[in-house]
């Protein structure tokens, strides 16, 4: 006589064996654990938050009214603007450098690889309020730039003081800046990604171009993005020390204002909430760029791990 059974039937009896150990796992695996620590940490949390907004509405000394009036007024918009403008072009044109400083870096030429590592090391030794300094300052080292044959004559020169200027300099040191650091960045995300991936795309014909910008860049991004969100935000930050050469910009418009009312506090305020404004629009943008690239991954992931997990360890995973 043929007899029928459950086939979980002979996984959920209890007694000794490897089934009923791996059930005793699994329970203790759904036990929730007390968070104790968790909610004393949320408790002083709380608490910490609803000093911060009490000083923030009460100390008469803000004077959020003065914040009001000058928050969007023509000067702070005025200096708003060489902010955003300088921080677009030093990433882009500091990422193309960086790029190809990168891509020097993994290369087989010594030489190559000499260059581009003095380059970074110089660089990331320096500080960028240095930097600008040297830049703003180069009239006194170099007064005349000139374009000839080497050792030999000049074709044309320009009075160094009349090329640099403050915007000039600014671009200049902030974008060697950003060079140094984004190349290692791109050159980290280059070679998270394994060298199977790229021998398996030349093992079927695909050329070295095609082969980088659809096998190797696609995975090296989720490593790069993060990083390069980070600097984004870190150089638009940045930007404020160019203040110190006199290049209007958002901190330098806040500080001509409060030189003339002496209204200190109010005034940096205003920078501030800017900079937090424009900073957690970023953040805003990093984060769906991230989940851009990083789609797929993760269900890839959660849908494997199901997959290879018993039956009935399957249906309390899901």
């Amino acid at each position: 006589m043929t007899s029928t059974a459950s086939p979980d039937a002979g996984v959920t009896r209890a007694g000794p064996g490897p089934a009923a150990a791996d059930d005793e796992l699994l329970a203790a695996r759904l036990v929730r654990p007390r968070r104790t620590g968790q909610w004393v940490s949320a408790a002083v949390a709380a608490v910490l938050l609803a000093m911060l907004v009490h000083t923030l509405l009460t100390n008469p000394r803000f004077q959020w009214n003065v914040v009001g009036q000058f928050f969007a007024s023509s000067a702070i918009l005025h200096g708003l603007v060489p902010t955003l403008w300088l921080t677009a072009l030093v990433m882009i044109c500091g990422y193309l450098l960086g790029t190809a400083l990168a891509a020097m870096r993994l290369s087989h030429n010594v030489v190559l690889r000499s260059v581009s590592f003095t380059y970074v090391w110089l660089i990331r030794s320096v500080p960028p309020l240095v930097l600008l300094l040297f830049w703003y300052e180069l009239a006194s080292l170099y007064p005349r730039l000139s374009v000839g044959i080497p050792f030999g004559p000049e074709f044309a020169s320009v009075k160094t003081a009349h090329l640099f200027t403050g915007v000039v300099a600014a671009f200049v040191a902030l974008t060697l800046d950003v060079a140094a650091f984004s190349a290692e960045i791109i050159r980290g995300g280059l070679l998270s990604v394994e060298a199977g991936q790229t021998e398996a795309a030349q093992a079927l014909g695909l050329g070295r171009w095609r082969i980088f910008r659809r096998v190797v860049l696609p995975q090296a991004m989720p490593a790069i993005v993060p990083a390069s969100g980070n600097m984004l935000i870190s150089m638009l930050k940045a930007t404020s020390i160019v203040s110190v050469i006199a290049v209007q910009d958002l901190l330098y418009s806040a500080q001509l204002i409060y030189n003339q009312n002496f209204q200190v506090i109010p005034l940096l305020l205003v920078a501030t909430l800017w900079y937090v404004i424009l900073t957690t629009v970023l953040s805003i943008g990093q984060y769906y760029v991230e989940r851009h690239y990083a789609r797929g991954t993760r269900r890839s992931l959660a849908r494997i791990t199901v997959a290879n997990l018993p039956l009935w360890r399957r249906r309390g995973a899901l």
